[in-house]
C-alpha cells in the first residue's frame, strides 16, 4: 500500500512539474507602444511595467498584470499633456493598472478579462489580443475600449470612448 501511495505522489509531483514548465514568464522589451485614441484626443504612454505569465497552449493558466505611469503621457503637445494629467488626477493616482482574472483563447486570438484601475476607480475590461511566438521572443498585440466617464474622467473635452492599442514585444524571462 505504501508503494502505491508513494508512486501516486511521485506521479502527481511530476505531472504538476511538467504542467508548471509550460507557463512561460515574459519580460517586456523596447520599443513597446501603449496608444490611446478617441474624439480629438490621441497619444501614448511612454512607461509600461508588466508581469506576463502566458501559456499559449493552455491560456487559462496565464496571468497578466501591468502598470503605467500617468506622468509618462505624451500627446505631442505639453498643454494637452498637462490637461490629461489633471483629468487623470496624476498627483493622487500616479498609476494605471490592469490585473487579469481570466485569460482564454478566442478563435485565432486570445482575450484577457481583468480589472482596470484608473483614477482610483476599478472596472472590468476585456483585452482582445494576439500572440506571435518567435521562440525566445514574442509579440503581444491587442486593444480594448474604455469610457472615461466610467472612471470619473469628466474634464471638458474628454471623449465618450477611448480605444487603447497595445503592441508589446517580449522575451522569455
Amino acid at each position: 500500500m505504501k508503494k502505491i501511495t508513494y508512486s501516486l505522489i511521485v506521479l502527481l509531483v511530476i505531472s504538476l512539474s511538467a504542467f508548471a514548465l509550460s507557463l512561460v514568464t515574459y519580460k517586456v522589451k523596447s520599443p513597446y507602444e501603449v496608444k490611446f485614441e478617441g474624439g480629438r484626443i490621441s497619444g501614448k504612454f511612454e512607461t509600461l511595467k508588466a508581469n506576463i505569465q502566458f501559456d499559449k497552449a493552455d491560456p487559462g493558466q496565464s496571468k497578466i498584470s501591468a502598470s503605467i505611469d500617468v506622468e509618462s503621457i505624451a500627446t505631442g503637445f505639453f498643454i494637452k499633456n498637462n490637461h490629461a494629467k489633471d483629468a487623470l488626477d496624476a498627483d493622487n493616482h500616479p498609476t494605471i493598472t490592469f490585473t487579469s482574472t481570466a485569460v482564454s483563447k478566442s478563435g485565432n486570438a486570445y482575450q484577457a478579462v481583468g480589472n482596470l484601475n484608473m483614477k482610483g476607480v476599478t472596472k472590468p475590461v476585456t483585452i482582445h489580443f494576439t500572440f506571435d511566438d518567435k521562440g525566445n521572443e514574442g509579440l503581444f498585440k491587442g486593444s480594448f475600449k474604455v469610457k472615461p466617464k466610467d472612471f470619473n474622467i469628466t474634464r471638458n473635452g474628454s471623449p465618450e470612448e477611448l480605444t487603447i492599442s497595445l503592441t508589446v514585444p517580449v522575451t522569455k524571462g
